[in-house]
């Protein structure tokens, strides 16, 4: 999974590529470092 470091914040589903389930992604990035990374499993 790639992260865009020019985003400052972003949350974002995505289909998980070995199951297929979809996947909300969620992450914070500070000054280009990835500072919170949250992946949570949908229903």
């Amino acid at each position: 999974m790639l992260l865009d470091p020019d985003m400052s914040e972003e949350t974002y589903i995505e289909d998980c590529q070995v199951c297929c389930n979809p996947i909300e992604i969620t992450f914070i990035m500070i000054e280009g470092n990835l500072r919170s990374f949250q992946a949570v499993k949908l229903q």
